[in-house]
Order: C-alpha cells, then structure tokens, then sequence
C-alpha cells in the first residue's frame, strides 16, 4: 500500500510541473438552481414542489478533506449512524427517522446496491469525493421515478464530466491524524491521494482519476479497562474511467467504469477486540448511456451491470475458528427513457425499467445459491410536469412494478409548486406533495436458510409534506416543511420466530433551513430537523429527535476560505433486546452531545494550488456514536491541491 501512495504521488507530480504554471482561461462559473434528480433531467429547482437539496462542486471542494458520508451528515433531515466512528466501521443514513435500507443512492443515475447484503443497503465508503461533481438529495418518496428502496429519499451522486480542454487534471494530497478524545502518545495517521486526468479531442472525451486512502491507530471497539484495544486499519483505492463520443449533433454515447475496493480489521463486537477479524469489499460497475436528441425531446438508454464482492475472517469463540464467509451481489439495470415536450408548458417523462439480481453467499452455517436467490422486475412509468406561466407547477406520475417473486405493485406521486411572490427583491414558493414508495425485501430476507422468509410482502411507505421557501434579495433565504410518513408492512426481524416478517411505523417531523449573507465576506446558515417516529423495538434506534446543525464561512481576503460547522445531535437510543447491555427488552439512552469543527483553504496562482486544512471535534468531545465503539476526537488534516 505505501508502495502505491508513492507511485502514484510521483506520477502525478511529474505531470503537474510540466504545465502547472501555463496560461490557464478561466471561465465565468453561473449559478443555477437546476436539478436533474427530480425528473431526471434538467429542470429548475423552482418548478418542483418536492424538497431538493444540492451539494455543489463548490461546496464539495471548501470540504477538502472530508468523505461524503461527513458531508451529507450536515443536511437538514439526515443523520449518519457511526459518521465519527474509525473508518473501518460501517455506516448507516438515517433520513427522516427512516432506516439506511429506506434510501436509494444513485451513481449517475443508477441505482447502486449491494444484493448480497441482509437489507441491500450500499456502502458510500466505496465512493471517493474528488470524483464527484455535485449530489443531489431528493426528499420523500420516489419510486415512481425510481423503483424499490426510494422511500424517505433518493441520494443521486453525479461523478465528474470531462473537461472541455484538450487535456486537464488535478492532483490532491492530504496527511491526518486519527485518534480518539483520550488518546495519548500515537495518534494515528489519515493518508489520502488522489490524481485526475480529463479533456476533449474532437468529439472524443475522456476523464480517468485514481485515488488511495489508508487510516490506521484507532480501534473500532472500545475498552471498559485501561487496558488499550488493538488498532484497526483501513485501506482504499478507488478508479474511474469515463470515455465519450459525440457522433453527430443528435446523437452521443458516455461508458464508464468504476472499481473501488478496501480492506480493514474489525473487532469482535461491542466493547470487545479482536486481532484476527479481516474483511475485505469491492465493487465494479460497468455501463453505457446512449442518448438521442430531437426537437422536441431527448431519448436515452442506461444501461449498467454491478458487482459486490465481500469477504470475512471472523474469530468463532464457541468453535475456536477462524470461520470464512463469502458473499457476492451481482445486477442487471435497464433504463430507456424519453422525454416529450408538447410545448413550454407541458412534459411528458415516459420510460420502462427493468432489472435483474441475485446472490451468492457461502459461510459456516450455510449457503445462498444464486440459481434461487434471484429476481428480476419489469417497470413501465410515467410522469407528466407542467409549469405555467402563473408561476405554478405540477408533477403527477405513476410506476407498475411488475416483480417475479411477489407480483405486481402500483405507486404515484404528485407535487404542486406556486411561487406566490417572484420578483428581483424577493420570492417566496409554496409546495407540497403526496407520494409512495415500496421496498421489496432483499434475497437475504427471503431466501436465508435460517431466517428467510418467502412470504415477505414488499414494504410500502406514504409520505406527505408541505412547506415553504423564501428568498429576499441576496442575503436572506429560509425554508420550512413537514412531513409525515407511514411505513406499512414493514420488514423487521422477528425474534419470537427468528424469521423476518411484516410490521407498521409511522414518523413525523420538520425541517427548518436558513441563510444568511449579511455581506461580501461573511455567510451564516443553519439548520434544524425534528422528528417524532413510533417507539417499535429497534426501529428508532440512533434516530435523535432534535439536530441542529450551523455554521460560519468566512471570506477574509480573496482567495481565502474559513469555515466553522457546529452540531448538535440529541438523545438517541437502542433496544436491548437480550439484556446485555442493562435490562432486556428496554433502551439504553445515549446523551447528546455537539462537534465543532473547522476548515479553511487558501487559493494561489490564479487557482492552480490550493492548501487546506481541517480540524474536526475541536473540544475534543467524548461521546458515543455507536454503543460500545471508538469515537473520533480532536483530530488534524493538512493538504495540498493541484490543477492544470
């Protein structure tokens, strides 16, 4: 691994001094609220009434240093399960009071799961920031653009275009620390490259990045005794390779291929190590995207083949082994889609879905075996969108899942947007929605030898929201919506049967967002999520009922950029369902606790070197992320970033 860090920061290096301080034309960047997730394609972000949330390419590079899963967790309406843990632990999003299972992430465009995993939930670890453009968060549900799983939102991660010059690239580099609040002596090392190449020849276009991360000298667990666990390691490397080809001025074809991998330790469990746990995952995903333009619409097919790999050591106390487990998901995803536009007023969003998955896991205790372990589902929707002239706008559609395992299943949604008030000093937009969803359950969940259940019903979820946005002149804008969902035929673990079976849960909540700009060089925004969900075994679990999050960007001079991030995460617990941690069958309460964290960069030479540094957990807070597991303390990142 360090061998790799080294290769590949001196190729890089190499290529950036041959033309770092060439003349470099710089274009005018505008700024446009359009959003592609809410019809998938461009549409502006005031025509929608759903609630849409953009991280920005700007935003993501003043959030040098940082992962996407710290960057979403600064959102109003999600909260990141174990976002401070060591890096080797796993991650879960929680979007209004919902369970990581309930969010649907897209790459591009395509949904990306892991078919082998117990609730197909797909691990963000395997992506890498500096490959990102934008990301677009979709609240509520939204299967009937997108299919299973887009229930409490859709988290949709536009990777990078190529560049319009012949040839451009970048070449970052950061050092950190990784260490606990009470650690003393080692604290660790966060080590992160990454190198990008892109550019246009012609109509051809090409867009290549590699990237290595290693994080060691904390453990996962946490120790009840002076005595120190061992520390867990985590490696990564992550590659992308993007080609394109415009044929003729309607015509055009992008390919893309991604391979991210880690491997890491992993203890033995709450409160107790473990030095021989290993696990390893990798991911390859392989597609093309022909499109085809006309005058009065475009057409594209997607088409995207995944694979997961992952791979366990795990330490067997009652056999005193070291037992192997091997697990593989692996899909199938069409999509062709059209977009018509009867006129200026009236769109029409037609397409048909179809997918393919299955499972292969082989462990101690058992085997899945992919030739039964496997479904395919065949999708025909629709979605009509219309924006008057009156600044009104409307969004109905519908989506037929047709599923071979458990039959056929109809979702919609509608969303009406009015801007009450449009004008150069203010706007002010009213919106609203109704919407479902379902999830079907995963091939773990109807197929396990042990807990499998073939009788599932798909989970279905209704959410409702209204709310309001507001904008006076350039420094003033705020928003506020609620939302209440219900989750019907819930898939839970049943632990009287120890099968999975169907049960009901309802949430409810607000989102409070606001903005500041009082001058040239000084922003203020915060952010403030409540919400009220069922009290049902575990299905609150690590959901806090209040968060606020704020923060403070500071433009001193040009080219400098400082940030203060403050939050504050609310009592969470979790359901002691066997009595191990305290009496069974009740929550053990983990108190509230606040991080403040802090980022600044500085741009020279007209932008081609910039330096950056964070330092998150500023007081050094001792808190529980995760019950029984390591969290960060007051740790340091220093980088350095170069284009041309």
């Amino acid at each position: 691994m360090k061998k790799e860090f080294i290769i590949v920061g001196v190729l890089a290096c190499s290529l950036v001094s041959t033309t770092l301080f060439a003349q470099k034309k710089v274009a005018a960047e505008t700024l446009q609220e359009v959003v592609v997730t809410a019809t998938k394609f461009n549409l502006k972000k005031e025509n929608t009434g759903k609630v849409i949330h953009k991280i920005t390419q700007k935003e993501l590079q003043q959030n040098a240093g940082k992962t996407v899963i710290e960057i979403l967790n600064t959102i109003a309406g999600i909260d990141v399960k174990g976002v401070n843990s060591n890096p080797t632990e796993p991650r879960s999003i929680n979007i209004r009071g919902g369970r990581s299972r309930q969010v649907l992430v897209l790459i591009d465009g395509v949904p990306v799961t892991d078919q082998a995993a117990i609730n197909q939930e797909f691990d963000l670890r395997l992506i890498a920031v500096h490959q990102i453009e934008s990301i677009e968060i979709l609240k509520g549900a939204s299967s009937t653009l997108y299919g299973s799983g887009a229930a409490t939102a859709v988290i949709n991660i536009i990777l990078k275009k190529a560049s319009k010059d012949s040839i451009s690239g970048s070449f970052e580099t950061s050092l950190g620390t990784n260490s606990t609040a009470d650690s003393s002596g080692n604290r660790g090392t966060d080590i992160n490259q990454n190198a990008t190449i892109s550019g246009t020849i012609g109509d051809f276009t090409f867009l290549s990045s590699f990237s290595l991360t290693g994080v060691d000298g904390m453990s996962s667990a946490k120790s009840t005794t002076d005595t120190e666990f061992e520390a867990d390691s985590y490696y990564s490397k992550n590659g992308l390779l993007k080609l394109g080809y415009q044929i003729n001025e309607k015509v055009s074809v992008e390919t893309f291929l991604n391979f991210d991998a880690f491997e890491y330790d992993f203890d033995g469990g709450a409160f107790s190590d473990s030095e021989v746990n290993t696990g390893n995952q990798e991911q390859l995903r392989v597609g093309v995207k022909p499109s085809y333009t006309y005058t009065k619409g475009q057409l594209y097919l997607l088409a995207a083949v995944n694979s997961v790999k992952r791979g366990l050591n795990q330490f067997n106390s009652f056999s005193n082994t070291l037992d192997n487990y091997q697990f593989e998901g692996n899909s199938l995803f069409l999509d062709l889609v059209n977009k018509y536009e009867f006129s200026n007023q009236f769109q029409l969003i037609a397409g048909v879905n179809y997918q393919e998955h299955s499972n292969q896991s082989e462990n101690p205790f058992g085997t899945i075996d992919k030739e039964v372990a496997n479904f395919n589902t065949l999708d025909p929707y629709a979605s009509l969108v219309y924006i008057s002239k009156y600044g009104i706008s409307a969004n109905v559609g519908g989506r037929l899942n047709m599923h071979n395992v458990y039959g056929n299943q109809f979702v919609y949604d509608g969303n009406l947007a009015y801007s009450v008030v449009k004008d150069d000093n203010a706007t002010v937009k009213l919106l609203t929605s109704y919407s479902t969803a379902f999830i079907a359950p995963s091939l773990y969940q109807l197929y396990d030898g042990y807990s499998g259940n073939i009788d599932l019903k798909p989970e279905t979820n209704e959410t409702f929201e209204v709310g309001v946005d507001a904008r006076y002149k350039d420094w003033l804008s705020a928003g506020l919506v609620y939302f209440n969902r219900k989750e019907v035929n819930a898939i839970i673990y049943d632990n009287t049967t120890y099968t999975y079976g169907n049960s009901s849960s309802d949430a409810n909540g607000i989102e409070i967002q606001t903005k500041v700009v009082p001058n040239s060089f000084l922003t203020v925004n915060a952010s403030y999520t409540y919400i009220d969900r069922d009290v049902l075994e575990d299905f609150n679990d690590y959901i806090p009922a209040n968060k606020l999050v704020a923060g403070i960007d500071v433009t001193p001079f040009k080219n400098a950029f400082f940030n203060f991030t403050y939050r504050n995460v609310g009592e969470r617990t979790i359901f002691d369902r066997y009595g191990s941690f305290g009496t069974a069958g009740e929550d053990v309460l983990l108190e509230q606790y606040q991080v403040l964290d802090f980022m600044a960069n500085y741009k020279v030479l007209e932008g081609s070197v910039t330096f950056f540094m964070a330092a998150t957990n500023l007081l050094n807070e001792d808190y529980d992320d995760v019950f029984g597991y390591e969290t960060r303390g007051r740790n340091f990142k220093v980088g350095l970033r170069l284009q041309f």
